[in-house]
């Protein structure tokens, strides 16, 4: 292990952590939302700011942190604050600082972290905002780390709004002692908006005597517009009494006592005097060449391909928007299989569209709104002064209706779908950051339901969010201590009532909660990073089982598998599938594969393309829970199907209701039409097996033949009677 270097500025690194009041641990309440946004955009289970001591560290802000060893030594944040740019450790135990560090081989588990560091205004390195996973990332792209980086300039912009207050409430000099010689002009005046003192610098910038200041009004010495934007910004801090709630600086229009006029920079700060509010401008010319460069740097606030602006303009547009404060409006907006576009007509394609939905997105929104692509295929609009659900709602579904609009490139009609989150200040929250985060938790809210909704966050979306981070921490811990197990239901013969095969079934055995069903956690797995690693350990597992049974005589046994969308996109599956059937020295026909409906909706051709490369092969494909949706039978000319499976939902009803008894008529009638296999899943009771035999319906499963049940035991069970299950039907 590695220790981190100490800096050579280490004593005045040290000073600038107690200017900002940061030289014992105390954890900052507005940093929090932050690490959430971090956590969340990452899709990591750690995010934290770290502040480093002379040997300890602590969480300004944590989530999903935990306890952990404290000591600067083995902190990777020591290492990060040494570093000009984001320090990425892809996997800590293939580094050699790390490898052998107690954070990477205890408990805490760190394998991946990614870290910027956090500076104070003269550069000295504070801390770091991080973000820890317990599996390795070899995919932490240049995007990713932008990211990151701009969410640390907001904790820097966070920590120096706490340093100005920390200084104001602290002893102050007289100003005779403190600024009467500086060379920097510096203004003190009281709530009245009246000079208290002034510099000779300050007197002189503005082109007046150093005994006319005191009385002075400070409005005088600029433009009437800024003068008013200063007044508004003072008497804000007059109402919260604190400087929370205002940007610390601004630029205004000075104007020199003969009428000129020039710019300058202002930061404000401010103190308590005997019970009043007291006020201290610092101000510097902007010089000629910087108002040169002014055009430069707004460059630096747009999306190059789109020319709107990008999420660094729009995060701090939301920041001044509430700082005011004003009511305001986040609409969060994501793009529904756009990734098919640049797939099956081109990068040059996608990014038209993109251009083409940027302008669309600048007729819907009000001239006072402000547009931005965050990146990819996700846009964020603020609307300053919106405050009303039902109007919020009701440009979301604008916003939606017309990215839907059909668009015509390279000669072909292309539509594009979208989902929206919406999110309210003051009726949600009253700061900014948490205020785009409850947009982000109502998008995927949207997203959750189908394509091409709206969904105005609630704060239940919180909660599950909450909810859902720990799940995720509780599923990365299932996967490395290995709590996942497969059950088996057997799939029989309805003509014969011989066993042909078995699905495989996911369990989760929870060491606190016992076994736990897939409803409780398959949404949480599937949306999560490790939803590929648990698919292929499936596979891995389901085919062990399923040599070992054929090998014991049962050689005609299929097994069936269930796909995770994730596992589609790691452009290996085709050989995974094929070298595990290999290993287990499995032919291809001993293996269905069954994919879900909302998989398919996606119309994905690398989903498309895999699942026909497999039934060349010769592996079986399964149409799961056929008839739950409203696109199923045009699938069916699509997808390289060997099977459906009609829905228990159909099997329960269909002797009971018409309505259910036609569905599965009509399924088996497609299935035979297309020359498909048809398996009927839920089957109860005799009188259904006889029906659906009845009917031609090859296969079916359900409790009648028997429940999903543990390896061993489906072992026993295709033990007895030459596999036959004929003896538990009339």
């Amino acid at each position: 292990m590695k220790c981190p270097v100490i800096l050579a500025n280490e004593p005045q690194r040290l000073q600038a952590l107690f200017d900002h009041g940061l030289h014992q641990p105390e954890v900052i309440a507005n940093l929090e939302p932050v690490v959430d946004i971090a956590a969340r955009m990452f899709r990591m289970p750690i995010a934290a700011v770290n502040m480093i001591g002379s040997d300890h560290v602590f969480f300004a802000a944590a989530v999903g942190a935990g306890e952990m060893d404290m000591r600067r030594d083995v902190s990777f944040c020591a290492h990060a604050i040494n570093e000009n740019q984001v320090m990425v450790v892809p996997d800590a135990l293939l580094d050699e600082r790390f490898h052998d560090n107690p954070l990477v081989t205890g408990e805490a588990n760190i394998r991946f972290y990614a870290g910027v560091r956090l500076l104070s205004p003269e550069g000295l390195p504070l801390g770091a905002l991080c973000i820890v996973d317990h599996q390795p990332h070899f995919d932490f792209s240049l995007e990713d780390q932008a990211r990151l980086r701009a969410l640390a300039q907001m904790v820097s912009d966070r920590l120096e709004l706490r340093r100005i207050e920390i200084s104001a409430s602290r002893t102050r000099p007289h100003f005779e002692e403190y600024a009467a010689h500086a060379a920097t002009p510096i203004v003190w005046f009281n709530a009245a908006k009246q000079i208290i003192a002034w510099n000779q610098a300050a007197a002189d910038m503005f082109g007046y005597r150093l005994i006319e200041g005191e009385g002075h009004p400070l409005q005088t010495l600029f433009s009437s517009s800024d003068a008013a934007l200063l007044q508004e910004k003072i008497d804000t801090i007059l109402q919260s009494r604190s400087l929370d709630r205002v940007a610390s600086s601004c630029e205004l229009t000075g104007l020199h006592k003969e009428g000129t006029s020039f710019l300058v920079n202002l930061s404000l700060f401010s103190w308590q005097a005997e019970g009043q509010l007291q006020f201290e401008a610092v101000l510097k010319p902007v010089p000629a060449t910087a108002v040169a460069l002014q055009a430069e740097s707004k460059q630096s606030l747009l999306d190059t391909l789109t020319g709107l602006y990008n999420r660094v303009r729009f995060y701090r547009f939301v920041e001044e928007t509430l700082s005011q404060p004003h009511a305001a409006a986040v609409f969060m907006i994501d793009l529904d299989g756009f990734k098919d576009i640049n797939d099956t007509m081109g990068g040059t394609v996608g990014d038209a569209v993109l251009r083409e939905i940027a302008q669309r997105l600048l007729r819907i929104v009000p001239a006072h709104g402000l547009v931005a692509r965050m990146g990819g295929d996700e846009f964020a609009v603020v609307v300053p002064g919106l405050q009303v659900p039902t109007d919020a709602t009701q440009l979301a579904q604008q916003l939606i209706d017309g990215i839907e609009q059909p668009m015509q490139m390279q000669g072909q009609s292309v539509r594009v779908i979208a989902s929206c989150g919406v999110a309210l200040s003051p009726l949600h929250t009253l700061e900014a950051l948490e205020l785009v985060s409850n947009a982000d938790l109502a998008l995927f809210k949207a997203k959750a339901q189908g394509r091409g909704r709206a969904c105005l966050f609630v704060p239940e979306l919180r909660q599950a969010a909450v909810s859902r981070r720990q799940h995720a921490l509780e599923l990365h811990r299932a996967v490395d201590e290995g709590e996942f197990l497969l059950y088996y239901q057997p799939q029989v013969n309805l003509q014969t009532g011989l066993i042909t095969g078995a699905e495989a079934l996911i369990r989760w055995n929870h060491p606190l909660r016992g076994l736990l069903p897939p409803i409780t956690f398959l949404s949480a797995l599937e949306s999560g990073p490790l939803a590929a690693t648990v698919g292929s350990w499936v596979l891995d597992e389901a085919c062990s089982q399923l040599a070992f049974w054929r090998r014991q005589g049962a050689e005609h046994l299929q097994v069936g598998v269930n796909l995770f969308s994730a596992q589609f996109h790691t452009g290996e599956l085709v050989d995974e599938v094929m070298l595990v059937l290999a290993k287990h020295g499995l032919p291809a026909q001993a293996l269905e594969l069954e994919i879900t409906e909302n998989i398919a909706l996606d119309q994905d051709e690398i989903v498309l393309a895999t699942l026909r490369k497999l039934k060349q092969h010769g592996v079986g494909i399964a149409f799961d829970d056929f008839g739950t949706g409203y696109a199923s039978l045009s699938l069916l000319k699509t997808y390289p199907l060997t099977r459906i499976k009609i829905d228990r939902t159909f099997v329960n009803g269909m002797l009971q209701h018409k309505e259910d008894d036609s569905v599965v008529c009509a399924t088996l009638d497609i299935a035979h039409g297309f020359d498909l296999q048809s398996i009927a899943e839920g089957i109860e009771t005799a009188e259904q097996y006889q029906y659906l035999k009845s009917k031609q319906c090859e296969e079916g499963q359900g409790y009648l033949f028997g429940k999903p049940m543990p390896a061993d035991k489906f072992s026993q069970l295709i033990g007895c009677e030459n596999l036959s299950m004929i003896k538990q039907t009339p």
